[in-house]
């Protein structure tokens, strides 16, 4: 009788290392946080790990792993357990961010973005990330092909529209090495011109 072969496993896919370079535009984010709170009954949840992932950066590991104890609403800061080798710290909140996390009933402890289950609720896996941010894409009309890795991406890159130097953009992030950071900085046309305008701005306009 032939031997049967085993059957080989896919390998499982790491939610957070699908096209890393493709990033959002914030409108688009906004548009997603909008969308994933209109869908389900965990949608304030769903849209505040959106908008967190988005704010601060986040991997999807680190924004399943976000714990209460890190959430200090009254000063308006978080720490920021980073993973990867990258270098964790304190950031500010946005107003968003407090009115999103206040709605999810603020604990002493234990993970914010908790999953359903009944009895002694874990986070949130990185998978079911991954289907809450593909979910939300589809539903702002984004396509089927969002994933939380583009989020990091957008933060980057809407910082260093906001005027951000590259050396900050690395902090907040928790780049290692500055050269992580430098994609974000690529310089656009887009970018040159708006540049070209606030300097004849401040000349009194042009020769």
């Amino acid at each position: 009788m032939a031997k049967k072969t085993a059957k080989k496993r896919r390998p499982r896919r790491d939610p957070d290392e699908v096209d890393p370079i493709l990033h959002l535009e914030e409108d688009e984010v906004l548009q997603m946080v909008k969308a994933a709170a209109e869908l389900g009954r965990n949608g304030e949840r769903d849209s505040a790990m959106i908008l967190m992932a988005f704010h601060h950066g986040l991997r999807a590991t680190e924004c399943c792993r976000f714990r209460w104890e890190r959430v200090w609403l009254k000063k308006g800061q978080i720490y920021v357990t980073r993973v990867k080798g990258s270098k964790s710290g304190p950031h500010e909140l946005w107003p968003e961010d407090i009115t999103a996390l206040k709605d999810l009933d603020p604990q002493p402890a234990g993970y914010v973005f908790r999953s359903e289950a009944k009895q002694d609720p874990g986070p949130v896996s990185e998978c079911g990330f991954f289907r809450i941010v593909r979910r939300a894409g589809k539903a702002a009309g984004l396509g089927a092909k969002c994933h939380p890795h583009q989020l990091r991406h957008a933060c980057g890159h809407w910082m260093w529209g906001l005027g951000f130097e590259q050396r900050e953009i690395q902090i907040h992030l928790g780049h290692r090495n500055i050269q992580n950071s430098e994609h974000y900085t690529a310089v656009g046309d887009s970018h040159m011109s708006e540049r070209w305008k606030q300097l004849m701005a401040k000349k009194g306009g042009r020769a």
